[in-house]
């Protein structure tokens, strides 16, 4: 294939990865690094009350932003370096808190109680979602032609609905006198919520992630058996290999690419875990790394947002995913190199 060819090819992924990728990610990196503030002015404003038989008037100081000759508000950019991921990760108080009371005080920090939550959320889900897609793909495999339709399409169903639709039923279902809690309340003979603690929240977020994507994991391992050499398998039928010894040194090795390829996108997807915090409105109790950069985006009262330390977060959530991938890039270019 010649260059022309090639870049013919290659040439509008490569366009529009920058255009949508790597472009913002540099403008994120870039407004990390810097603070834009309203200039702020101190002007004298009188108040007046409606008093009989005379008015009461008071003049007092007030600062109030400063307006440009069209109405809006004059804004000042400022470098203030890493400033901002200082604020982000709060590490002073942090230090402080673990001297004083020890790790578990960190939960008072939004970054560290994010973090620790997230990086639970993915280490947990991440094995879960790969043993129940292989569970999936397997009962599809064996399944007969006349039933393997309809198993696929069930199969899908957690996959084809909308996250935050699929959070949201969940969320109902088990909050208040929701189906699902009235059937553990009748079994356990007791008063149950789930939405009370921290740590049932984050057992349906788990149990909602795991059920939406196995799906997706599933399909992927279906597509791998279908090329499983059937040679082998009937050589280790033939030696008198177990169905546990097969799948263990025929299939599973076979599936061993895929399984890094899912073990990839999981990481990639769980760690940006945002949808299910909305859904099950767990902001009180359980918020994620990438709930914290949107929550810095909610303008305050006064209709400020947080930009810099927005961007912040954001720099430090990708940077999270990189240090995840570090050791499935690490097996996979090993892999590359040994093909060869």
């Amino acid at each position: 294939m010649n260059f022309k060819t090639f870049a013919a090819f290659v040439g509008p992924s490569v366009f529009m990865m920058l255009l949508f990728i790597a472009f913002p990610l540099a403008s994120v990196l870039k407004q990390s690094f810097y603070v834009t503030q309203p200039v702020y002015e101190t002007v004298e404003v009188e108040t007046c009350s409606p008093g009989f038989p005379d008015q009461i008037c008071v003049t007092e100081q007030k600062s109030v932003p400063q307006l440009d000759k069209d109405g809006n508000i004059v804004e000042i950019t400022t470098f203030v370096g890493l400033q901002s991921y200082r604020n982000v990760l709060e590490l002073e108080r942090a230090w402080n808190a673990i001297k004083t009371d020890g790790l578990m005080a960190l939960q008072s920090i939004d970054f560290w109680k994010a973090l620790r939550f997230t990086l639970t959320f993915t280490l947990i889900t991440l094995p879960i979602v790969v043993a129940s897609g292989l569970g999936i793909a397997l009962m599809i495999n064996n399944a007969s032609l006349a039933i393997k339709g309809p198993v696929i399409f069930i199969s899908l169903l957690p996959f084809i609905i909308t996250p935050v639709i699929g959070a949201l039923s969940i969320n109902w279902l088990f909050r208040g006198d929701g189906i699902l809690t009235a059937l553990i309340e009748w079994y356990l003979q007791r008063d149950v919520s789930m939405f009370a603690q921290a740590w049932t929240i984050e057992i349906l977020i788990m149990l909602y992630r795991v059920w939406h994507v196995a799906p997706f994991a599933a399909i992927v391992f279906y597509a791998g058996l279908q090329t499983v050499n059937s040679d082998a398998l009937e050589s280790a039928v033939i030696d008198g290999a177990s169905r546990w010894q097969r799948m263990k040194y025929v299939v599973i090795p076979h599936l061993t690419p895929l399984i890094i390829f899912i073990s990839m996108i999981h990481l990639m997807d769980a760690y940006r875990v945002f949808e299910e915090i909305v859904g099950f409105s767990s902001q009180g109790y359980v918020i994620s790394l990438q709930w914290l950069t949107y929550d810095f985006l909610v303008p305050d009262q006064a209709g400020n947002r947080s930009i810099s330390r927005a961007s912040a977060s954001a720099m430090l959530t990708m940077i999270g995913i990189a240090v995840l991938l570090v050791p499935l890039l690490r097996r996979t270019w090993q892999d590359h190199k040994g093909g060869h």
